[in-house]
């Protein structure tokens, strides 16, 4: 368990919180300008993406408030860089671009991360980062991720630290490589260029930062910030009973079969130390599943801030006491090369293993019930409606979140680790040939309670010409949501396919590879929330 090394710092607050506003507001541009420039739904629409600054140690600085899972795929690039890289390699106008899972600190293919060298009177001084969920990269299914998956290497193209601009000139030739292996190139070669120009940005206001106040102002704010947010997270935790706490949540299945896989966790409270021990968990699963290193970590993160210190500045401090214990071969760790396409799903069911560990420990009014913790997902390819080639559509739906001591669960919301939109229908009729039949709250399917878990969403695509594809994934089809303290399970997921002729199927797995004609339907409802107490 880290401690102290130095005695603990003072912090000017008023100073403090200007630099963390000041990085904020970098982010949050970058952030509006990735969203407002990309050319694909997934990150124009449904904000399917995340940015980052680091400082040239590659520790972080601030993450907008986008999309907690997405923290591990920064940290892991910046840190690839710099294991990869040279410090005489890295010049001014270069960028980096990777996605590998086991390369480069991944954590799945679609998500490619960027990550561009700031430097201020020639020394490298900051990484300005972003990350886009990508529609499609190739590999065995349209959107490059399904459970199904067995390897790495059918879930689409793996990019390694590679320099996609150098010193100003970009590779069109990496560029070329990449958009040929998508189903969707042209929408790749846009939103790359939009990333590469959302990171020139932020390099533009840190410099400006640092001539404002000077670099040296600037650095000791840094190592302020972290160090300060390293004392708060570690008080909170000094405010807990020492202790282990114990969870465990399951995964309706490994991708490929139905037997449920179970994630443990133990959880150890000492002094202003705390570890996360998923020794017990299952072996790693046969589909795609599992968890690599950089999503595990970010999980955990995430569920610190979000149960101890919501408003903790999210940087490098936050992390600083925490250790994580993950045996190689496992859910948790998984190895080369185990596919990993699904790990946000199996990040929801951590999530609920860790909230349930701190159920019994937290003041009641911090504990929720579990929520329509998944990325329930529906992908559609087929011929553009509006430009020559085909179209690649993704999205995940939310669901019902759990009820708490004084609240109700909010109704289709995507929670935790994901933070993304729901697709507009009018978005999706206009790009593409498809129809939304049915978008609603799926009614009473919360948890019963004193405070009732939210609701899933009902969503029904139909095709609008022959020769679609389309793939469909929930979690929650067989796993419900359970409340707490005498709180009702929230009702599970359903998907169902339905032909023109009024023939429907139902699954209790995922949908791979199915033929779509005109008229043919793919019909998702999301799990509901679960209750909280015994309803009066």
């Amino acid at each position: 368990m880290q401690q102290h090394v130095n005695p603990p710092r003072e912090f000017d607050a008023i100073e403090m919180e200007v630099y963390s506003n000041r990085f904020m507001s970098i982010t949050d541009e970058m952030g509006l300008s990735l969203v407002r420039s990309s050319f694909s739904t997934n990150i124009k629409e449904r904000k399917d993406c995340s940015v980052g600054l680091f400082d040239g140690r590659g520790r972080l600085v601030v993450q907008a408030s986008h999309i907690p899972v997405h923290l591990g795929s920064l940290q892991g690039g910046v840190a690839a860089v710099l294991e990869n890289y040279k410090p005489e390699d890295i010049k001014p106008g270069d960028a980096f671009i990777c996605n590998d899972p086991y390369l480069a600190g991944g954590s799945h293919t679609p998500d490619i991360s960027i990550l561009t060298p700031v430097f201020y009177q020639g020394r490298l001084c900051f990484f300005a980062a972003n990350l886009g969920h990508h529609s499609d990269v190739g590999g065995g299914v349209p959107g490059s991720c399904d459970p199904s998956q067995t390897s790495i290497f059918a879930e689409g193209l793996r990019i390694p630290v590679l320099k996609i601009a150098r010193e100003g000139v970009l590779d069109e030739q990496i560029v070329k490589l990449i958009s040929t292996n998508s189903r969707d190139p042209l929408e790749r070669i846009l939103d790359l260029k939009v990333q590469i120009a959302t990171n020139e940005i932020g390099q533009r206001k840190l410099v400006a930062l640092a001539d404002q106040f000077g670099i040296a102002t600037v650095e000791t704010a840094i190592e302020d910030l972290i160090a300060y947010s390293e004392s708060r997270l570690r008080k909170r935790i000094k405010e807990m009973p020492d202790g282990i706490y114990k969870g465990e949540a399951f995964i309706d299945g490994d991708g490929v079969g139905f037997d449920p896989c179970r994630i443990r966790v133990a959880i150890k409270v000492e002094g202003e130390g705390i570890t996360f021990d998923f020794t017990g968990t299952d072996s790693q699963a046969r589909g795609a599943v599992n968890i690599p290193k950089t999503a595990l970590d970010a999980t955990c993160y995430y569920t610190i801030k979000a149960l101890l210190d919501p408003s903790l500045p999210p940087n490098e401090g936050m992390a600083l006491p925490v250790s994580i214990i993950a045996e190689e071969g496992t859910l948790v760790r998984p190895k080369f090369p185990a596919a990993v396409g699904i790990r946000s799903t199996s990040c929801q069911r951590v999530v609920r293993a860790i909230f349930q560990a701190f159920a019994d420990v937290l003041p009641r009014e911090k504990v929720f019930a579990s929520s329509a913790d998944m990325n329930a997902t529906m992908i559609f390819f087929g011929p553009h409606k509006t430009r020559e080639g085909s179209f690649v559509y993704l999205e995940t739906v939310g669901g019902g979140a759990g009820a708490s001591l004084d609240h109700d669960g909010m109704n289709g919301i995507q929670v935790h680790i994901t933070n993304t939109s729901n697709l507009p229908a009018e978005a999706l009729e206009i790009e593409y040939p498809l129809m939304v039949r049915r978008y609603a709250l799926a009614d009473g399917s919360g948890g019963e309670g004193h405070t009732t878990g939210g609701m899933g969403i009902v969503r029904e695509v139909v095709a609008m010409t022959d020769g679609i594809r389309a793939n469909a994934s929930c979690e929650g089809l067989r796993t419900p949501a359970d409340g707490v303290f005498g709180g009702g399970q929230g009702e599970v997921a359903r998907l169902k396919f339905g032909t023109a002729d009024g023939t429907v199927t139902e699954y209790d797995i995922s949908i791979t590879n199915i033929l779509m004609n005109r008229g043919d339907s793919l019909f998702l409802q999301t799990p509901g929330g679960g209750g909280f107490g015994r309803a009066s």
